[in-house]
């Protein structure tokens, strides 16, 4: 009897320590996240995660989580190319600032990653879904990609992951910058970003993502101070007006044919050929989709790629 007992006793404690143990690996699973419009609690390991913002699905994949729906890259048909073999089979719910509600709806999400743009009338329906989140990260400064995947990758329950990202992201940022003071004085190292439209070129800020990039490889950014701040792009400038993007190096990004034909008309022009960059072969053309819509730690490494490719090309 006494052994009947004591056996029934110790099956007790068993059971009760796995208990605990399971309830304290429930708590360890559940973490709060700070977002734009309150607190958003995320249980465990999201499996159906639906990005609506493009840095959202840059960081979702860059530390391991494959989502299964996302927008369209600005201006595109599909995803970014960057990123599209990595996305791979993903449903397409919408485009910037037009989300498919009823898509997203029949995708049977776990999480949502939103755009800071989101509004709060769209984020109550959303989170009728699932927990959405939406940092409240302040755009257009050089540390944002890595406070928007720092938040992202808590709500996806993969911060260490994130933290070996930024750490590769930095690593190949020295990589890349000691190749760039290596090889180019530094009175040659000052550039421009520019973004080629039908209606004129527009001068992108020295704050957006891919000009931190660019900075971080050792190239001086310039926006002649003429974008506004809190702005990412200057208005469409006048062939009269071109000299306001003239530096040593242009990044000339081009996001469709239409932009792609007027930049090959643009080139024939006498205020074209007076640029400084043209004259040196300085002009390096880029896809805008990565380097004018993308962010995240994926396009930086992609356009850190695209950095060096240009200075093999130099003569």
């Amino acid at each position: 009897m006494q052994t009947s007992l004591i056996h029934r006793v110790r099956q007790g404690l068993a059971a009760g320590l796995a208990m605990l143990a399971i309830s304290q690996n429930a708590l360890a699973e559940t973490r709060t996240i700070e977002t734009l419009y309150g607190d958003v609690i995320v249980e465990g390991q999201p499996e159906r995660v639906v990005t609506l913002y493009e840095g959202a699905l840059d960081s979702a994949i860059a530390v391991g989580v494959q989502p299964v729906g996302a927008i369209i890259t600005r201006g595109g048909q599909h995803v970014a190319g960057y990123i599209r073999e990595a996305a791979g089979d993903i449903a397409i719910v919408g485009a910037p600032g037009e989300t498919n509600l009823e898509a997203v709806l029949a995708l049977q999400p776990d999480l949502i990653l939103a755009t800071r743009q989101t509004s709060r009338d769209q984020y109550e329906l959303l989170s009728q879904m699932a927990p959405t989140i939406v940092l409240d990260v302040p755009m257009f400064r050089q540390d944002t990609w890595k406070q928007e995947l720092a938040g992202f990758a808590r709500a996806l329950g993969r911060e260490g992951q994130a933290n070996d990202v930024i750490a590769r992201v930095g690593q190949r940022a020295k990589e890349v910058r000691k190749k760039v003071t290596g090889s180019i004085p530094e009175q040659q190292r000052d550039t421009a970003l520019v973004r080629w439209m039908p209606q004129g070129p527009l001068v992108m800020s020295e704050n957006l993502f891919s000009a931190t990039v660019l900075a971080s490889a050792g190239f001086e950014v310039e926006d002649g101070d003429i974008v506004k701040e809190g702005r990412p792009h200057s208005q469409p400038l006048s062939q009269e007006n071109l000299s306001l993007m003239d530096q040593e190096w242009i990044f000339l990004a081009t996001i469709n044919d239409d932009g792609r034909e007027a930049l090959d008309a643009a080139r024939q022009s006498p205020a074209f050929k007076r640029l400084k960059a043209h004259s040196d072969d300085r002009v390096v053309p880029v896809d805008g989709h990565l380097w004018t819509s993308a962010s995240g730690p994926l396009a930086a490494l992609a356009i850190l790629d695209d950095i060096e490719n240009a200075l093999s090309q130099q003569p």
